[in-house]
C-alpha cells in the first residue's frame, strides 16, 4: 500500500458540507477531488461506484463514505470550471449525483449548450440553472474545493484520500479496495 504520509493528509476534514455518498461517521471515509473533463477521473469514479457496490454488500451500507471534490484543471481541460458550476447549480436543486453522472458519462461534451441539455433532462428549473451559471453563483465554493486540495498536496486530478491520508497506489479495483479495507486496521 502507498500512503503518502509526510505530504498527503487531507487538509479539510470532511463535513456535512460536502457532496456525500453514505454517512461522514462511516468506517471508511474516501475523499476524491475530480475534474470532470478527465478520461481518468471518470474511469476512477466508475471503479469507486463498483468498489461501493462490493463493499456495502460485504461490509455493510455504513462501511464507506464517498465525498466527491473539485478540482478542475483549466489550463488543460477547458470545459471542467463550467462543468464543476453546472454540477454545482444542479446541486442547488438537489440533483448533484445525478449531474454528476451525466457530467462524467458525456465528458467530451461539455459546451454550455451540453449543459443546459443535461439540466433539462434532469428537470431542473432551467432559468435557474443559468442565472446560477451566468452569475458565477458556485465559483467561490469550487475555488474553495480546490485550495483545500492545494493545502493537502493535491497538483492533479484525480487525487484520492482514505481516511484522511493520501492514496498513491495504482487505479484498480483491487488496489483501491485494498487500501480501503487496511485503512479500517
Amino acid at each position: 500500500m502507498s500512503f503518502d504520509r509526510d505530504r498527503g493528509l487531507l487538509f479539510v476534514p470532511p463535513s456535512t458540507q460536502d457532496h456525500i455518498k453514505g454517512m461522514v461517521n462511516a468506517t471508511v471515509v474516501l475523499v476524491m477531488y475530480g475534474d470532470y473533463e478527465c478520461s481518468q477521473n471518470a474511469d476512477v469514479f466508475r471503479l469507486i461506484k463498483v468498489i461501493g457496490r462490493q463493499l456495502s454488500v460485504s461490509l455493510g451500507e455504513n462501511y464507506l463514505c464517498f465525498i466527491f471534490r473539485h478540482f478542475p484543471q483549466v489550463q488543460i481541460h477547458p470545459h471542467a470550471q463550467r462543468a464543476a458550476e453546472a454540477a454545482e447549480a444542479a446541486a442547488a436543486q438537489g440533483q448533484f449525483w445525478q449531474m454528476h453522472e451525466m457530467l462524467f458519462i458525456h465528458q467530451q461534451e461539455l459546451g454550455n449548450g451540453y449543459l443546459v441539455e443535461y439540466a433539462n433532462r434532469l428537470g431542473l428549473d432551467i432559468s435557474q440553472f443559468l442565472q446560477d451559471l451566468s452569475k458565477g453563483a458556485y465559483v467561490n465554493l469550487i475555488n474553495a474545493d480546490i485550495e483545500g486540495g492545494l493545502q493537502s498536496g493535491v497538483e492533479a486530478a484525480p487525487a484520492l484520500f482514505i481516511n484522511g491520508i493520501r492514496y498513491l497506489d495504482r487505479w484498480t479495483v483491487e488496489q483501491i479496495m485494498a487500501a480501503i479495507v487496511a485503512a479500517n486496521d
